[in-house]
């Protein structure tokens, strides 16, 4: 079997494959992590991304261009975690090379692979090499350099699949940390799946759909929250992506799409729209969501669309990714969004002031879209948005860019503990933005964050054995310390940060963490460092069994 040309039926089962195939092996990427501690997630925001752009597949389009374009915008919106958010740039640089093609042949799929190196590495500010950007980079070059004549769709393929293997397990070679912790880069990882997936797409091997199942944490919902005596009051969550249409409107790029969305306000609340080339995306809370839908119509057709009786929403606490969006009728000068999990670490957030807090963190990163809708609920001007996670930095960042007309500034905290910093700080009657990030910045550095979790694996890093099962203290990077008792690990570790130094410590107790253990621990704790402020908290955060904050 021999493919002489890629058009978008061919594009779209490549995709699609992959994305199941990684489906499969996800939780195998996940335990590539660099601490042996259960917080990998690198294979579920992969594979969670990619889904969204096999999910914008299901018409399975004719045209290349259409179906790459399809891929890429769903994966944008999609993205979730560092990993995530440049696979989407990959695909979205893919997509661009194939702009106006119908179909194209080897040499227009290898300038379009190579379209996605510049996109990825221009989504990061420091690219880091060792990672899955070394892999896809070397892949597509050494691909690439290998055509000629007698080359084929598959035989590319497969000069890009194997070469991809040798730079993934090239990558320990690039990065100490991942020698030490003995893996290769789990991002690398989660993109040779979805490599393999493509090329045995190729060779007609197609993976079950079960893995195109969206999995986005969301529950079958309670329909007895909504019954035949009731009466709706709070409306359909009303979402959809509309592809504008030039027999409707003309030129899409010279579309203005204002008025249709200032309609939108006055037929429903918590409006967020934004447009992205000739796709409008709204959300909207609506009585009558047929209005909406008749009158969007007029402009273009759909190409997602999802309604929910919010009061289904408002009745189940598994629905993913809830927000309190306040029904405010104006834009104020200030908005704040923080990401944080765990029902007492979000409630503090609130407590703090914060306009929207999305749910998410270690080992479940929220999406691109999950952002862009906080931000707009915070119905600001200037919104800071505090992503408290590593992962989620990037994540922040796209969704900066598909809100042009609000101003988003990323506050680069690392963990919840400095974004309570930062928000503790936050003075709205500051005219002066910038000097408002200068101010949070500060704070946020002068907070030590550490960590206490179980061990997943045998390990050594930085000199200090582990056993499975062990409890780890950490900050950030670097292991301080191993215990076998959870208790000790907790003590150990607030003696490495020299906790007596600092005025107050915050021991947020994580969940299935017993309550009296906790309030032993603070006493011990209390005891132990009596010139520093002792403040306990249910944080009731995933992952992590204990975080202790110092400031």
């Amino acid at each position: 079997m021999s493919t002489e040309r890629i058009d978008g039926k061919v594009y779209t089962e490549m995709v699609r494959n992959g994305a199941s195939i990684l489906g499969s092996y996800r939780s195998v990427v996940n335990e590539l992590n660099v601490f042996p501690v259960p917080d990998g997630d690198t294979g579920d925001n992969m594979y969670m991304t990619i889904n969204s752009g096999a999910e914008m597949l299901k018409d399975r389009p004719a045209e290349l261009d259409r179906a790459s374009d399809l891929a890429a915008r769903g994966m944008l919106f999609g993205a979730r975690g560092n990993s995530g958010v440049i696979l989407s740039r990959i695909f979205y640089g893919i997509a661009k090379g194939f702009e106006g093609m119908e179909s194209t042949d080897v040499y227009g799929f290898a300038r379009a692979l190579e379209r996605g190196v510049t996109e990825a590495y221009g989504a990061v500010a420091e690219p880091v090499e060792g990672t899955i950007l070394t892999v896809y980079r070397e892949a597509v070059r050494y691909a690439a350099d290998r055509l000629n004549g007698a080359s084929t769709v598959e035989s590319f393929t497969d000069d890009f699949a194997s070469e991809m293997h040798r730079s993934l397990e090239h990558t320990p070679e690039l990065l100490a940390v991942l020698k030490e912790a003995g893996v290769v880069d789990s991002g690398g990882a989660g993109l040779v799946y979805i490599v393999e997936g493509m090329r045995e797409s190729l060779a007609g091997f197609i993976a079950t759909a079960e893995a195109l199942t969206p999995d986005t944490g969301r529950k079958t919902p309670d329909l007895s929250a909504f019954t035949e005596n009731d009466v709706l009051t709070s409306g359909y969550c009303t979402e959809f992506l509309l592809r504008l249409q030039r027999c409707k409107n003309g030129d899409p790029e010279e579309f203005d799409p204002s008025g249709f969305i200032e309609w939108v306000k006055k037929h429903g609340s918590s409006v967020v729209a934004f447009r992205d080339g000739s796709v409008l995306k709204i959300h909207v809370h609506t009585m009558r969501p047929g209005d909406i839908l008749n009158e969007a119509q007029k402009y273009g057709e759909f190409l997602t669309l999802k309604i929910e009786n919010m009061t289904l929403q408002e009745n189940s606490s598994t629905v993913a990714n809830r927000f309190e969006i306040p029904k405010l009728k104006y834009r104020k000068r200030y908005g704040t969004v923080a990401v944080a999990s765990g029902a007492g670490i979000t409630e503090t957030f609130r407590e703090l002031g914060c306009d929207a807090v999305v749910e998410g963190g270690q080992s479940m990163n929220p999406s691109v879209e999950d952002l862009v809708r906080a931000i707009g609920s915070a119905a600001a001007e200037t919104v800071f948005v505090f992503p408290n996670n590593g992962n989620v930095i990037l994540t922040a960042g796209q969704a900066a860019a598909l809100c042009p007309d609000t101003r988003v500034i990323t506050v680069r905290t690392h963990s919840a503990g400095e974004g309570y910093a930062a928000m503790s700080v936050f003075d709205a009657d500051e005219k002066d933005p910038d000097k408002i990030l200068r101010d949070l910045e500060e704070a946020a550095a002068s907070v030590v964050t550490g960590n206490v979790s179980a061990a997943v694996r045998d390990s050594e890093f930085d000199g200090i054995r582990v056993r499975k099962g062990q409890y780890l203290g950490f900050t950030r990077d670097r292991i301080l310390t191993a215990c076998d008792r959870r208790a000790d690990a907790v003590t150990e570790l607030a003696c490495e940060l020299d906790a007596g130094k600092y005025g107050i410590l915050m021991l947020i107790r994580g969940a299935g963490v017993p309550e009296e253990e906790g309030g032993e621990l603070a006493r011990e704790l209390q005891a132990r460092f009596p010139d520093t402020e002792l403040i306990p908290i249910d944080g009731g955060q995933p992952v992590y069994d204990y975080m202790l904050v110092l400031e």
